[in-house]
């Protein structure tokens, strides 16, 4: 009995030191860990008590082993499971974006020691913060997006001048990791240098990764951070850009002839009588599109419009080197003074670029337009096009202002071209117009470098009718290309862009109030209602503002092969035909296309292994159908892959280009540190304020505390910040006159003080202050 009652005793005490144990460690720990630690270092414990204790622990259900054999207490091993991707933050902490429509769950900085920010990883949350919000406990990495790291080199040196240490400092501030490489693998040059590394681990880091810094290899050394083009190569390895063409690749094109051949003009209609037309920006090098337009004989005001695109797909065959780069592309990326084309040269700006006055061969939109700006008819064909002038924007809306200018002279032979094309744009304008589709009037600004590729000044990109004009022809075939999949029930990819959420548009709606502006339709607004609320400030000085409201109540266009229409352009159905050259999707249209002139459907093929989970789960939801919704369309997994692949290399590239836009801005204001500029709040947070300056098409942000004295709230159905002294409000499309007290390179970010502040007709003077670091406020992002 005696011997019973002990070895009760040593269990009860061994069932009490495991759940402790377990609850130090997160509740969760491998078993041979655990009876590691607690028999084999403590003495008073015995395996039988040790094995006895952990089958109570199970039998009453307090914890679980796994079949990892990973012990769990019962809470944790039956917690929810969250997936979504790590969103960190310059302070140390993070949230995870998660999957689901649930909030962010927050990631405490110890916690974010385990990940790298765009790490998609599995987490639970057992608990809550003072502030109520959830906190994330990572339990699985599902992908490391951002398998190398971009960041400078710093040497330690002993007495004797010999490497003892080397340490890499990331360039991207979200990133709070040390990266350490072997010293014999560095020498003293590389110190200072901007280099790319590769951590060793390529799961979770340890718990102490913090502290004991992550090992990693040298993979590249870029250079240093002042030389030319610095900022697009460190852009380029950040977001993990395809930037190198393959060895395949390469060996495909060498092959190509640089001209149009005899055996290319099987089976084309021969168009080269007819004077076709690109009209495209002064720094175009690549030609998608030539149009041509006439009046129809004996129909007044009707119209016959030829779009003549590259026929890429005549060049890149479905499963060719060339088409498995493209795929993993999927898009150009255009940054100032450079672009990483979707192709090489040699077709981009060579075979397939619709360069004037040589042949080339083309896939063409043939339409015919009614007075109603309605296509009453259309036909796709392959063509030889021989295109008669390679016209700018600015020298065709000079002409067609001014017919008797040099400007006009100088076009003489396609002026009669370009204005019937005119006039067949005023009639699809008023169309539009009657369609319901949305025009936001929003300034596009372009820069002019120096020969390092720095910024010397950042000017409004004019926007004039010639743009218009060839917008509108494209949608014309555009349009045509979905109608015709559709009527021939030839899978693709239409372009979709859903209505906008309602918590979207009570969002919006609050903030338009504050404008004394309304949005119409209800809970189901058209885009006939966002018409009339940009009728509403076509003339006021914040118009600016208001439009920003307006886009960001709307969810981002994406790529899917179930067609919803097109919200913004008021389609039923609409896809991307007119740029093969740099979309991967109008690629995929124009072979789905060329399959039906053949008879038969097209069938994608997937060379790479999209990734699912670099698209928000809301995005996938509308590229990937499950269950009865799923229809019921051959290869249409194949074909919701490819639309995930290209939405989400879609956002790589734009934030990729948005980075380095950031970074040069940021280097240019530098120079203007101390300068007072005007300028209007384009957003506020809890956390301040952020203006966009008027000339330099430049935004900053200012910290609540550097906007006065006094206590600052913010309102959130207003969409203010307000004095609780003063009464002084801080609202979207309040004009102020700022100082740039701060420029972050690293942070891309640009912070002012307040100089003086507009209300009502009062100036309100405030102390310009200096240095504080501007905080983001959290949550969920932003869709376009």
């Amino acid at each position: 009995m005696a011997v019973q009652q002990k070895l009760s005793r040593r269990v009860s005490a061994a069932r009490d030191k495991i759940l402790s144990k377990l609850t130090l460690n997160s509740g969760a720990m491998p078993l041979a860990q655990l009876k590691k630690q607690l028999v084999g270092d403590d003495k008073s414990m015995t395996e039988q008590a040790f094995d006895s204790a952990l089958a109570e622990i199970t039998k009453a259900k307090k914890a679980v082993t796994q079949k990892d054999g990973t012990v769990m207490l019962k809470k944790r091993a039956e917690a929810h499971v969250y997936r979504g991707v790590v969103q960190g933050h310059r302070d140390g902490y993070g949230f995870l974006i998660c999957d689901e429509d649930v909030p962010d769950l927050f990631i405490t900085e110890e916690e974010m020691t385990k990940v790298l920010p765009g790490d998609v990883v599995e987490a639970i949350s057992l608990s809550s913060d003072a502030r109520g919000r959830q906190i994330a406990e990572i339990q699985k990495l599902i992908k490391r997006r951002m398998s190398k790291i971009v960041g400078r080199l710093a040497l330690g040196r002993n007495k004797l001048g010999r490497i003892i240490s080397a340490v890499v400092t990331a360039e991207d501030i979200r990133i709070t990791h040390r990266f350490t490489l072997e010293p014999n693998t560095v020498s003293k040059e590389m110190d200072g240098k901007i280099v790319v590394v590769e951590p060793n681990e390529t799961g979770l880091f340890e718990d102490d990764a913090k502290w004991s810094d992550i090992k990693s290899k040298l993979v590249e050394v870029l250079g240093d951070i002042e030389d030319p083009g610095m900022e697009i190569e460190i852009a380029v390895r950040k977001f993990n850009l395809p930037h190198q063409f393959s060895e395949a690749n390469k060996a495909e094109i060498a092959k190509f002839s640089d001209h149009v051949t005899k055996a290319d003009l099987r089976n084309r209609v021969d168009l080269r009588d007819i004077p076709f037309v690109t009209i495209d920006g002064a720094d175009a090098r690549d030609f998608d599109d030539a149009v041509f337009c006439l009046p129809v004989e004996r129909k007044k005001g009707w119209y016959r419009l030829l779009v003549a695109i590259a026929d890429v797909s005549h060049y890149v065959k479905p499963g060719s080197a060339i088409d498995k780069d493209a795929q993993l592309r999927t898009t150009s990326v255009y940054f100032p003074r450079r672009v990483i084309p979707m192709l090489p040269e040699e077709l981009s700006n060579g075979l397939c670029s619709l360069n004037p006055h040589v042949d080339r061969c083309t896939m063409v939109c043939d339409s015919v337009i009614s007075p109603e700006g309605e296509v009453t008819a259309y036909q796709f064909y392959p063509a030889v096009i021989r295109s008669a002038a390679r016209l700018i924007y600015d020298d065709v809306w000079a002409a067609l202002q001014d017919p008797n200018g040099p400007a006009a002279a100088a076009m003489d032979h396609v002026l009669g071209n370009v204005q019937d094309l005119y006039d067949l744009f005023k009639i699809l304008l008023k169309s539009r117009t009657l369609r319901g589709a949305m025009d936001f009037e929003t300034v596009e600004t372009y820069i002019v470098a120096n020969e390092q590729g720095k910024i010397e000044k950042i000017l409004p990109r004019e926007r004039n009718d010639a743009h218009r004009l060839i917008e509108e022809m494209m949608l014309v075939a555009n349009t045509c290309a979905a109608d015709f999949l559709l009527k021939n029930k030839a899978p693709c990819l239409f372009r979709i862009h859903e209505p906008p959420s309602e918590d979207r548009l009570e969002k919006a709606r609050a903030a338009l109030a504050q404008f004394n502006v309304g949005l119409g339709g209800g809970s189901t607004p058209s885009p006939s209602d966002y018409c009339e609320a940009l009728d509403q400030i076509r003339d006021r000085p914040d118009k600016a503002a208001i439009q920003m409201i307006l886009l960001r109540s709307m969810q981002q266009a994406v790529y899917s092969p179930h067609n919803v229409g097109h919200f913004g352009l008021a389609y039923e159905a609409y896809t991307h035909f007119t740029s093969p050259i740099r979309r991967y999707p109008d690629l995929l249209v124009h072979r789905a296309i060329r399959g039906v002139l053949r008879g038969r459907k097209y069938v994608p093929k997937i060379l790479l292994s999209p990734d699912e989970v670099d698209v928000p789960i809301q995005t996938r939801e509308l590229i990937v159908k499950e269950g009865e919704d799923k229809p019921k369309v051959p290869h249409i997994e194949v074909w919701e892959k490819l639309g995930l692949l290209c939405s989400a290399n879609e956002r790589r590239a734009d934030e990729a280009s948005y980075d380095v836009m950031g970074w040069l801005k940021t280097y240019y204001m530098e120079q203007h540190i101390g300068e007072v500029y005007k300028g209007i709040i384009s957003g506020v947070s809890p956390f301040g304020i952020y203006v966009t300056l008027d000339d330099l098409y430049v935004d900053g942000a200012i910290h609540v505390s550097n906007l006065g004295r006094e206590y600052f709230e913010y309102s959130e159905s207003a969409n203010a910040l307000i004095g609780q002294d003063s009464g002084q409000r801080y609202s979207v499309g309040t004009p102020v006159v700022v100082k740039v007290v701060r420029c972050d390179l690293d942070a891309r970010r640009i912070e002012f003080s307040i100089e003086e502040a507009v209300r009502g007709r009062r100036v309100k003077k405030q102390r310009a202050s200096g240095r504080e670091t501007f905080g983001r406020a959290a949550g969920k992002r932003k869709s376009k």
